[in-house]
């Protein structure tokens, strides 16, 4: 039996609040699949799957029968949710720390007189610990100059820009705004080790069994 995994909303709905799910049911849709209009979508890794619907619950699903296989997306015949993780804000800006500090190196390297990200990651920390009014003020501003701080690497490194630039991008861009919308914590990810962030997600939310 394959697993994969979905990112569902604060409803256990899929995308566009378009399926209820319940856990331990097997549902099947009729028709000829095609990706992203008749099927069931998940993916093998939870980072990829929180690419396509900002998380509130990560699930872990069953699937069977005919199926369309891209990259970092299924669409199969017949699924079923056989465990559901509560995925919160709180958890989206620790992700975005932990993918940002895998990359941060990359930057200071390149720019080591230039603390700005590193600035918006210990601010983004100080809202993780205590989420109050003015922390998250000293969140968005660093977030700001950091953003600022990325202009001018992206800048730079034209020539480079799947290297220290998109680095610098994911620390400045994904880290600090995730304070403000979860959804961007994701995008750190793609920036730094897909395999050492899974490992995090995994184990943030208790599905350590499946670490590689």
């Amino acid at each position: 039996m394959k697993t994969l995994y979905k990112s569902l909303t604060k409803n256990k709905t899929s995308a566009d609040n378009d399926h209820k799910w319940l856990l331990n049911k097997w549902y099947e849709v009729e028709g000829k699949l095609e990706m992203c209009a008749n099927g069931f979508h998940a993916s093998q890794m939870i980072i990829d799957a929180m690419g396509y619907v900002s998380p509130s619950y990560i699930a872990k699903v069953e699937v069977r029968g005919k199926s369309i296989i891209q990259n970092d997306k299924e669409c199969w015949q017949r699924m079923r949710v056989i465990k559901f993780k509560k995925w919160t804000k709180k958890d989206s800006i620790a992700l975005a720390i932990f993918a940002a500090e895998l990359v941060l190196p990359i930057f200071e390297k390149e720019y080591p007189d230039d603390d700005r990200p590193r600035k918006a990651i210990e601010a983004a920390k100080k809202v993780l610990q205590n989420d109050t009014k003015k922390n998250r003020a000293a969140a968005k501003a660093a977030a700001k100059a950091a953003y600022a701080a990325n202009a001018v690497a992206y800048a730079a490194n034209a020539a480079n820009a799947a290297n220290a630039a998109y680095a610098a991008y994911a620390v400045a861009y994904a880290v600090a705004y995730a304070v403000a919308n979860a959804a961007y914590a994701a995008n750190a990810a793609y920036a730094s080790t897909k395999e050492k962030i899974e490992g995090w997600i995994k184990n943030r939310i208790g599905f350590e069994e499946e670490k590689k």
